[in-house]
């Protein structure tokens, strides 16, 4: 019985361990991982000291523990919920889409007819009002971390794709920044053309992958 307990323990700990090492994770990624495996760890040990079964309910402890523990990861609070509202209205019939992810994240995936034209990164004048009220509703919401991933079509190769996927998160930081959002709450990131939405074939498809994706994390 205490063998079984252990490995509980070890697995748990081995989850926090692989989640905070794992560099191809993001920091809201490794926040639900690691509450993932701390919830399992806290599991396995009210299951393994709570009654008789040892442990069989320090493994069904451990599962338990580690769903609830990749809530606390991230956390949808009404101010959450008002960021969101906020921005389904500053964005409306602008083709910005607003949507709550799956593991609590808030995110905006801004197309290029708004965000920036092909092989420049500059802010584009129809993209600075969505950046200036989303400015606002970070300001307002102090406690939640950024995340913005640049993205480029086919057009070129990664030697240029990557540095623009770069260049266009980092100005988009820098607007926010120029606003009073602190630039240590903003991660940027560059997938270049690795990650499309649509066929590369036509310029509609291009347009949609030449696109800058913004997530927005509360922790819990």
């Amino acid at each position: 019985m205490k063998k079984i307990f252990n490995k509980s323990i070890v697995a748990a700990t081995v989850v926090v361990l692989a989640a905070s090492g794992c560099a191809d994770m993001s920091a809201t990624q490794r926040g639900t991982a690691t509450g993932a495996g701390v919830g399992a760890g806290l599991g396995a040990i009210l299951g393994g000291t709570t009654g008789g079964g040892g442990g069989s309910r320090a493994a069904k402890g451990a599962v338990i523990g580690g769903a609830a523990g990749a809530l606390i990861g991230n956390i949808w609070s009404n101010r959450m919920e008002k960021q969101k509202q906020a921005m389904e209205q500053a964005t409306q019939g602008t083709g910005v889409q607003v949507t709550q992810t799956s593991d609590n994240r808030l995110k905006l995936e801004i197309p290029a007819d708004v965000s920036f034209d092909t092989g420049r990164s500059d802010i584009k004048s129809n993209f600075r009002p969505v950046l200036e009220r989303f400015a606002q509703t970070l300001n307002e919401n102090p406690a939640a971390a950024v995340t913005i991933i640049g993205h480029t079509d086919n057009t070129g190769d990664d030697s240029v794709n990557q540095p623009l996927s770069v260049d266009r998160a980092a100005h988009t930081r820098d607007y926010l920044a120029q606003r009073g959002v602190s630039s240590n709450r903003i991660i940027i990131e560059g997938r270049g053309e690795r990650q499309p939405i649509a066929s590369n074939n036509d310029a509609s498809g291009r347009a949609r992958n030449r696109r800058v994706e913004i997530y927005v994390a509360e922790r819990g």
